[in-house]
């Protein structure tokens, strides 16, 4: 790639910023009843190939230890999935049941898809939405704190809005949790792939809750 047109894509002209528009509307497409290809995340590796950036720049640093990173972050996202479901959407008047994805309960045919789903969303969104929209809001705001709080805020509300159409507002409100949680996180270390094993792991035990249809049960933990 000529470094005149590596430079170009990591800056904010015509060129950097088309590539932008196109990694957030690729999003995850799914290609048969049981792949989906997390298209986004893959286009941010091919950005950051292409203009030279370093792999670091978007998140992707080796973790001390893999194992430790993926227990932890499976952790994280079961617990935050329950600590959403049992206590914040309960307090804020959500219906205890999503019923964008309630045909998923006790479907099995479909079981395979929406597992499939879930992990590319991991990778995928967490590349997105973290580690490439960190970098290129870092690029314009500075690395600061408050730089930093703006950018996990600017961030999560994109993320957010972006569950509407096929979620509504429970989907926003979901999305609001996660994306304030994984995206403060991110601001403090950079790092990736445990937070790919959260998202997926959150994403994964929400599909459990569903499929086993114990949302109501879950929903009502706390607050009767």
């Amino acid at each position: 790639m000529p470094s005149d047109t590596a430079a170009a894509l990591r800056g904010f002209g015509p060129l950097g910023i088309l590539a932008i528009v196109l990694i957030l509307a690729a999003g995850n497409l799914p290609v048969d009843s049981v792949v989906v290809v997390p298209a986004g995340g893959l286009l941010v590796l091919l950005w950051a190939r292409l203009s030279q950036t370093p792999w670091r720049e978007i998140g992707y640093v080796r973790p001390r230890s893999w194992i430790a990173d993926l227990v932890l972050g499976v952790a994280l996202g079961c617990a935050l999935k329950l600590v959403t479901k049992a206590v914040v959407m309960p307090l804020i008047g959500a219906d205890p049941v999503n019923h964008a994805y309630h045909s998923l309960a006790g479907n099995t045919a479909m079981l395979p898809f929406a597992v499939s789903a879930m992990l590319a969303a991991g990778f995928g969104e967490e590349t997105v939405f973290r580690g490439f929209l960190f970098e290129r809001l870092v690029k314009l705001l500075g690395s600061g704190a408050g730089s930093k709080a703006a950018i996990v805020l600017a961030t999560t509300a994109l993320f957010a809005l972006l569950h509407y159409p096929d979620q509504g507002l429970a989907g926003v409100e979901q999305a609001t949790v996660t994306g304030l949680t994984f995206g403060t996180i991110f601001a403090f270390t950079g790092r990736l792939w445990l937070l790919m094993c959260a998202h997926a792991a959150y994403d994964l035990a929400a599909l459990a809750i569903i499929y086993w249809n114990l949302e109501p049960s879950v929903a009502h933990l706390i607050f009767k």
